[in-house]
């Protein structure tokens, strides 16, 4: 059995359209196969109506030490350069290139930080 969060990920929907269109706490693996195959109504729609700018699932996977997460993506989220669980330290991490400048995101996830290098603007 898989729980309501992980059916939606497989189908690629949000975890809150999962509960208004009555998916179970818990499904099975052939349940959401058949769902997946043979969408209702509300699934094939919401399939069809999506414009491809933002996924509705992440996987964020930490640099360090690999450790992944699915997220739904935030609409402030940067495009980050690396992506590590909060408990590794900065200096776990590539240096910064020569001409960039270093910015980390706190709270990415349940517990990761985004990390972004930029060119510094001359």
């Amino acid at each position: 059995m898989i729980t309501r969060r992980e059916a939606a990920v497989r189908l690629d929907i949000s975890p809150e359209m999962a509960l208004r269109n009555g998916l179970p706490t818990r499904m099975s693996e052939a349940e959401v196969a058949r769902l997946d195959a043979d969408p209702p109504a509300w699934l094939a729609q919401s399939r069809a109506n999506r414009t491809g700018r933002k996924p509705v699932w992440v996987e964020l996977t930490c640099h360090v030490c690999g450790s992944t997460e699915m997220a739904r993506p935030k609409k402030w989220w940067p495009e980050f350069t690396y992506v590590s669980c909060d408990t590794h330290g900065r200096d776990e991490l590539p240096d910064v290139p020569d001409g960039f400048v270093r910015g980390e995101y706190e709270g990415i996830g349940t517990h990761f930080v985004g990390v972004l290098d930029e060119p510094v603007d001359h």
